[in-house]
Parts: structure tokens; sequence; C-alpha cells
């Protein structure tokens, strides 16, 4: 298995979370949604890591979806999972269709998160896999914190384990801990090819103006975003 030499501050990382809000149980087996994007791909690479050596035996299977994007290419993702060893499990859905060709949404993120959703709780059920590891981590929290707040008038963040009735299945977010930086380290370091983003929607999103803005503040108030990291975390997480 190919071993990374800048992994392990992750892996450690991952692990607080994970031990701290017990998302792995004894004999797991671990469904990793993977995109092709840098955090998905970190994901893969750290949690396959962790499953040779913690306490807690586990075993890290890869889904991908192939949602029918033009020029998207897989071949990154397969390699990547067999140099890491991991089973993948590739599964097409018309999403690009119905999001961009039959309903033309002007704003397609949200359907294409729904479906996308929608389509990975799905395999994994198919598969026999109760437990979906997502590729969020600390910045992302902190962005998804403000969009609630801005766009519904919210008090509220996405939960670091979150247990879905209708399939029974539960989605946890091992990287939470992980700020963005050290995730673009990793990639970097390590050489690993990320798919390139070929939604035609990327880049334009409320989710990109929101990033711009924090990045801004963060700026000029150095440890912002960590003091709302911790409010989310005290305030939200653990009352929940």
């Amino acid at each position: 298995m190919r071993r990374f030499s800048t992994i392990q501050p992750l892996v450690g990382l991952m692990r607080r979370a994970i031990d701290k809000y017990d998302m792995i149980g004894e004999g797991e087996r671990i469904a990793v949604g993977v995109s092709g994007g840098k955090d998905s791909l970190t994901l893969l690479c750290a949690l396959r890591l962790l499953s040779e050596f913690h306490p807690k035996h586990f075993t890290v299977t890869a889904i991908t979806l192939d949602t029918g994007l033009p020029g998207a290419d897989l071949a990154p993702i397969r390699r990547l999972c067999e140099e890491t060893e991991t089973e993948l499990i590739v599964s097409e859905y018309e999403i690009y269709k119905i999001v961009f060709e039959i309903r033309r949404e002007k704003n397609p993120c949200s359907l294409c998160a729904n479906l996308r959703r929608g389509a990975l709780n799905s395999v994994a059920v198919e598969n026999r896999i109760r437990k979906i590891a997502l590729g969020h981590h600390k910045d992302d929290a902190v962005e998804t914190f403000f969009m609630n707040l801005y766009n519904e008038g919210r008090i509220g963040c996405f939960s670091p384990v979150t247990h879905l009735d209708r399939k029974d299945v539960y989605l946890i977010r091992p990287m939470i801990y992980v700020p963005e930086k050290e995730i673009k380290h990793f990639v970097k370091s390590e050489g690993i090819e990320v798919l390139p983003k070929y939604c035609p929607a990327d880049g334009n999103t409320e989710r990109e103006r929101v990033k711009q803005d924090l990045a801004e503040r963060e700026r000029t108030d150095h440890g912002f975003k960590d003091r709302i990291f911790g409010a989310i975390e005290r305030g939200i997480w653990m009352n929940s």
C-alpha cells in the first residue's frame, strides 16, 4: 500500500474527531464518498491508513458517482484506490443531464447536491454499508454556519454524525478538525492527482462567496474562524 510522508498530522486530527464523536464501531465497513476533489481524496488516503492501526477494526470502500459530466475522467480515482488497496464502487447516475439539460436550473448547486447525496446513500445501502464518510473539513463547518445564518436566519451547521432514519444510514465527517490549508498541503506535497472542476457552475456559488468573505475577515482578524468553529462545537454539536 502506498505510504504518504506528510499524512500523519491529518490522521491524528481525524482520529481525534472519530474517537470524540464515536464515529466508527468495531468491524464496520465505511464507505467514503469520493468525488475526485482534494477533500474526498485526502479523506480516502487518511481513513485507509487509519484502518491499519485503529483499535477498532474497520474496512474502507470508496464510492464514486459517474454523474455524466462532459469530459470527466475517473482514472485518477481508480489509480489512487489501487495504490491504497481500497475497494472502489462506481455507479452511473444521470445527474448532469437532469440538472443542466432537463431542469436547466439557474441555481443548480442545491438540486445537484441533493441528487448526489441520495444516489450515494442508495449505493451504500445496496452494498450493505450503513456508514458513509464525507469530506467536510473545519473550514466547511464555519462556511456552512454563515450560509445558514445569512440565507435562512438560522443558527445551525451539519453534525459530526448524522443518522438518516429513512435509509438507516449514518453520515460521519472525520475531517471536522482538519483545516483546509492542511488538505491543500497534503495534496500538493504528495502529488495527489485531483480531478479538474468539470461543473459549469463551479466558482460561482454562494459557498464560494462566503469563503471569500471569511478569508478577508481572517486577514484582518487572525483567529476569527477558529473562534467561530469553537462556538459551533460548544454551542451546537455539544448540545445536539
